[in-house]
């Protein structure tokens, strides 16, 4: 592979830097790359290292734009028409010439799909290793120590780096939060950085993206989410849930009970085997709250449970506790929503 010509400015790398890798489909952010430059802003404040940014695809200045509106050092565009569309192979190509040459002590991403697929690439191609689907962290004296679940959420361990930067890091969704993504005082330099990519190194041709079936949902980027437990009793209940989630706005979901009895399609789950959110607002309709549902939404800005257990553990992560039958207060609860929105 023939080595990129690289602005000078490139080539003078900053000690210390963290530098967060932000995820880009089709011109548009995903938001849990919000969440991933708060935890950068979080890093920075805490260790007092500069803090820059990376976009990476083809024709991305538009969004390297919008991220440099935040309080960063610096934004970079890591472009080549090789990185369009996504492929493993390419992005790992391009962001190691990009990273060797800008050597930044610590890499964040998010933790999403894609990520997932090319980042043990990219840190083995560099000798380096990853810390993936992390949840926080903290600084003993000189050491970052990284927490990320263990037995679908029953531990946390502290993971530190033995090896020699730069140190490759992924947050889960809801780990952090996009709301608190500070801004800059005025838009942070934007460069355009050209990585060269041969032919030979993109062995695959990628398809249209996959989905399981036409109703699939991502529920990491639903901002309102009814979710459904065991407390539904039938499954012809659940119409009543989904009629709060279209009043609010919202999406439909379930534990996974719900989802293994077939009440509702497996792309509904969330929990430790199903998908991670972080919502708005979170509505958990007799939901009791196992650990293994409770690691996959502990993240939502705002938490309602309502369940007539009142010693259920959802309880003690809820912002709003309601003790009762969900029969009896979700009806009026649908009829308060949209005399709102009517009045509104």
């Amino acid at each position: 592979m023939a080595a990129a010509r690289k602005p000078d400015s490139i080539n003078k790398p900053m000690a210390d830097t963290i530098l967060v890798v932000v995820e880009q489909r089709d011109g548009k952010l995903n938001r849990v790359s919000w969440e991933t430059l708060a935890a950068g802003q979080a890093l920075a404040a805490e260790t007092g290292w500069a803090l820059e940014a990376a976009v990476a695809g083809s024709g991305v200045s538009s969004i390297a734009n919008e991220v440099a509106a935040k309080k960063l050092g610096k934004v970079y565009g890591v472009e080549s028409p090789k990185l369009q569309p996504y492929t493993p192979d390419a992005f790992s190509a391009g962001l190691k010439q990009f990273l060797e040459a800008r050597q930044p002590k610590l890499v964040l991403m998010p933790h999403t799909y894609q990520v997932r697929d090319f980042v043990p690439k990219l840190a083995t191609a560099m000798g380096r290793t990853a810390v993936t689907d992390c949840i926080g962290f903290k600084k003993e004296g000189e050491k970052l120590l990284f927490s990320r679940q263990m037995f679908q959420g029953k531990l946390a361990a502290d993971v530190s780096f033995r090896c020699e930067a730069p140190w490759f890091v992924t947050f889960q969704n809801g780990a952090f939060r996009a709301d608190k993504v500070e801004a800059g005082s005025g838009a942070a330099p934007v460069e355009t950085v050209n990585v060269e990519i041969a032919d030979s190194v993109v062995r695959n041709k990628p398809q249209e993206v996959f989905k399981e079936a036409k109703q699939a949902v991502d529920l990491t980027q639903a901002e309102i989410i009814v979710a459904v437990g065991r407390g539904i009793k039938e499954q012809k209940n659940i119409d009543l849930a989904k009629q709060l989630a279209e009043a609010l706005g919202g999406e439909i979901a379930a534990s996974r009970p719900i989802c293994d009895n077939g009440w509702l399609p497996m792309d509904r789950q969330i929990g430790s085997s199903g998908q991670t959110v972080a919502p708005k607002l979170y509505l958990a309709l007799g939901i009791s709250g196992a650990i293994q549902h409770i690691v996959g939404m502990k993240g939502a800005r705002t938490i309602v449970a309502i369940n007539k257990d009142s010693e259920a553990p959802i309880f003690e992560i809820a912002d709003y506790a309601v003790v009762g039958n969900l029969f009896d207060i979700v009806p009026p609860l649908i009829e308060e929503v949209k005399k709102a929105k009517a009045g509104g």
